[in-house]
């Protein structure tokens, strides 16, 4: 779903990125494509980086920045390569920069969609909360989520993927050697839509997965909590794209779910179309009107298979263990506000420390993007001011 927050001269012994020279499509980028096999270690470990130059006057005048390729697990817990970026604003004192895991809103399944590659040729649709962010002095990683290479093969609205990727996103910025970020760094993990869930993910598995991260707050808004009740609305509506993508995106992630068995032959040309060349607008505006059954012989997700893993994928099993701001727009066109609301609701009954804000839109979910930055990027500065949180629970 879609997510869619000082500068100053460059301190002495900063690290300062080389301009990066004009980088080829995904598609034909060797950067992207995960070695084979990967190379032993722990997740976060940095497998590739190079400099970066992120399109637009502003971003590049506010940061050093490096796109990265980096260890992190998928769904079943095995190895897999990540690419993302890591920003750090200029002039900043590694020894106390906070780390803003910024995980993005919905791209597209199609390699030209990275959000790294979007960031690079200044069509990232969030870039403005990224430069808030750096403008405030904290470093910012952007994971790509799993799968964004020549072949790709997204596991898209999978919390087991995307919580490990925002979470191993700020490993890797501590662990690229020209960063100097510190290990004890105040960590935050943000989001909207997609990425408003990829941050409940990445809070809620922190405390097993990455014990040793100093996570100090987390963000989600428009968050698509429950898949079952967030696709129930949107079968022929604008949100039916984002439907049909979240189901690939489980497919690629299980395997044994075996979405090919359900499609007719419309359907796997579909598949292809989307996969080679959809990103956000094409999910929202080739697929009105369309149903599963122009597409599919049997629907898949009431197959037993796929409810257990859309259960797995489910968020509020557990605590998130630090303050949360959770936001949603009340008449959200595409992340059902309910089970938004159902969400706070098994948090508060764990005790979670939330802080909760509905907000009144124009009817589109994507609204929310804008309506929520000032009051997640006020929760930051004011977590680091070490202000205590207000719970409405």
């Amino acid at each position: 779903m879609l997510l869619c927050a000082a500068a100053g001269p460059v301190a002495a012994g900063a690290p300062a990125a080389a301009p990066a020279e004009e980088l080829p499509p995904v598609a034909e980028d060797e950067f992207y494509v995960p070695p084979s096999p990967l190379p032993e270690g722990e997740p976060g470990d940095i497998i590739r980086s190079r400099p970066a130059l992120p399109g637009g006057p502003t971003p590049q005048g506010l940061a050093d920045a490096w796109q990265v390729m980096y260890l992190s697990t998928d769904a079943l817990g095995e190895p897999v390569a990540v690419t993302g970026m890591v920003m750090v604003p200029k002039g900043a004192d590694p020894a106390d920069t906070p780390i803003v895991a910024l995980a993005p809103g919905t791209h597209g399944p199609a390699a030209r969609c990275a959000p790294s590659a979007m960031i690079n040729d200044g069509a990232f649709y969030e870039q403005s909360a990224v430069n808030d962010m750096l403008r405030a002095g904290y470093a910012v990683t952007v994971t790509d989520y799993e799968g964004y290479h020549a072949d790709p093969s997204s596991t898209y609205m999978v919390g087991q993927s995307m919580g490990p990727a925002v979470i191993n996103s700020v490993r890797a910025a501590q662990n690229l050697p020209e960063t100097d970020l510190a290990e004890d760094a105040p960590v935050f993990f943000r989001g909207y839509s997609q990425g408003g869930a990829a941050a409940m993910w990445a809070g809620q598995l922190q405390p097993e997965y990455a014990p040793e991260l100093n996570l100090t707050g987390v963000v989600g808004g428009g968050v698509p909590a429950d898949l079952v009740q967030v696709a129930l609305p949107l079968e022929g509506q604008r949100g039916m794209g984002v439907l049909l993508y979240a189901l690939l995106g489980l497919d690629e992630a299980y395997p044994e779910l075996d979405l090919d068995a359900s499609l007719t032959d419309a359907g796997r040309e579909m598949y292809a179309q989307m996969e080679e060349g959809s990103c956000t607008v094409e999910l929202l505006n080739d697929y009105v009107g369309k149903t599963l059954q122009d597409y599919m012989t049997t629907v898949p997700v009431l197959e037993d298979s796929w409810q257990g893993r859309l259960g797995e994928n489910r968020l509020g099993g557990s605590p998130i263990e630090v303050p949360v701001f959770q936001y949603h727009v009340v008449d959200d066109d595409i992340v059902d506000y309910s089970q938004g609301q159902a969400l706070r609701d098994e948090y508060c009954a764990q005790n979670v420390e939330l802080t909760w804000k509905q907000y009144e839109s124009g009817g589109l979910h994507t609204d929310g993007i804008g309506l929520g930055n000032d009051d997640a990027s006020a929760f930051i500065a004011d977590r680091l001011a070490g202000d205590p949180a207000t719970t409405t629970c």
